[in-house]
């Protein structure tokens, strides 16, 4: 039995009525949620990275050489508010992690660019992430991991 477990149990002695099912998944999706993010977290402040900051470099890297976008294509890619991305952006550019750029296409508008430092550091953080996402699934077979991604990507898939 884990904690979900027991609160269902609860329910069904005092409102045997309710079809709790439902329930035990969102129940077990937020607090597994929970634990992932504390997991995450520690990995990557292991790179002096929050998971927002991780965000942004990482997007910036699978973009591929040169490893800059625009500020709009950033804030598609990483579903934040504008206002969240500029100070995302601020940040990591006192961190000397990304640098604002002239567009060459457009000189009216400036492109979010990986510099050096940035590109090192995420570099040496996503591998450390990859890692600890393998750790963190490990207690699941490959058959295991294959069905139950599959079963997400289908829950996921009714919401976007």
């Amino acid at each position: 039995m884990d904690r979900v477990d027991r609160i269902l149990l609860q329910w069904k002695q005092e409102r045997p009525d309710l079809d709790t099912e439902a329930m035990g998944i969102m129940g077990r999706l937020k607090r597994l949620a929970t634990h992932l993010a504390r997991e995450v977290e520690q990995v990557l402040q292991q790179h002096s990275l929050s998971s927002s900051s991780f965000d942004v470099l990482a997007t910036l890297r699978r973009s591929g050489a040169p490893y800059r976008l625009s500020p709009g294509d950033l804030l598609g890619m990483t579903m934040v508010s504008s206002g969240t991305m500029t100070n995302r952006i601020d940040q990591l550019e006192k961190a000397g992690f990304v640098e604002r750029v002239v567009n060459p296409d457009d000189r009216r508008s400036v492109l979010i660019a990986l510099t050096p430092n940035g590109l090192a550091v995420v570099e040496t953080a996503v591998g450390a992430h990859v890692a600890n996402q393998q750790r963190l699934t490990q207690s699941l077979t490959s058959q295991d991991k294959a069905e139950l991604d599959l079963l997400l990507r289908k829950f996921l898939a009714s919401f976007e």
